[in-house]
């Protein structure tokens, strides 16, 4: 890894680190979601900005309280999330994934976690996994880059839940076999559990 990518990791967990005292000091219930959980749980650093998933109604709140941290908030055409930028690097507030919202539920099941010197709840790695696979689809499909970071976490998830949820979706069932095939989850994942999710 190059200096460059230490600095651009250093500037996103700093940013990471300002946000969630932020949304904290705000009481908003929020937790940690995409690169950054990942790399929390253990996974290699592949950060390039900070997604954190909360209720859609705690939204306005949240921006509130970045704003006043001199964030720039932007509403973007997506239906689903809203963004926000400190000194240009991006932090992803997400309400919604694949038209499933965030629960108070999703939230209540992440875990307290370090991540940049801080504290900050962590979706929970069966969660984290499946948000990660729910959107998969024909135009974004990249199994690669999915890979190391699932590798990473694979201990931690319950796999027949992933596969109870991610059932239904044809590209999401597939990165499922492919994980089997390369002896990365124990073979065969069986959907198991309850399917509805968060």
């Amino acid at each position: 890894m190059g200096s460059h990518s230490h600095e651009v990791t250093d500037a996103i967990l700093e940013t990471l680190k300002r946000a969630s005292s932020g949304l904290k000091e705000a009481d908003v219930g929020f937790a940690l979601a995409g690169g950054c959980a990942a790399y929390a749980r253990g996974a290699a650093p592949s950060l390039h900005d900070v997604d954190f998933v909360l209720s859609e109604k705690d939204v306005p709140a949240a921006l509130e309280a970045l704003r006043a941290l001199g964030f720039e908030t932007v509403k973007p055409p997506e239906d689903w999330l809203v963004k926000a930028y400190d000194e240009g690097r991006l932090v992803d507030l997400i309400f919604s994934i694949c038209d499933h919202p965030v629960t108070p539920e999703l939230l209540a099941r992440a875990e307290p976690m370090k991540a940049s010197a801080v504290i900050v709840p962590v979706l929970e790695a069966t969660d984290l996994v499946i948000s990660w696979l729910l959107p998969l689809s024909e135009h974004s499909c990249d199994y690669g880059s999915l890979l190391p970071q699932v590798r990473a976490l694979r201990e931690q998830v319950d796999w027949n839940r992933v596969a109870a949820v991610a059932e239904d979706s044809p590209y999401a069932f597939t990165f499922l076999t492919l994980l089997e095939r390369l002896d990365v989850v124990p073979a065969p994942v069986v959907p198991k559990g309850d399917s509805s999710w968060p």
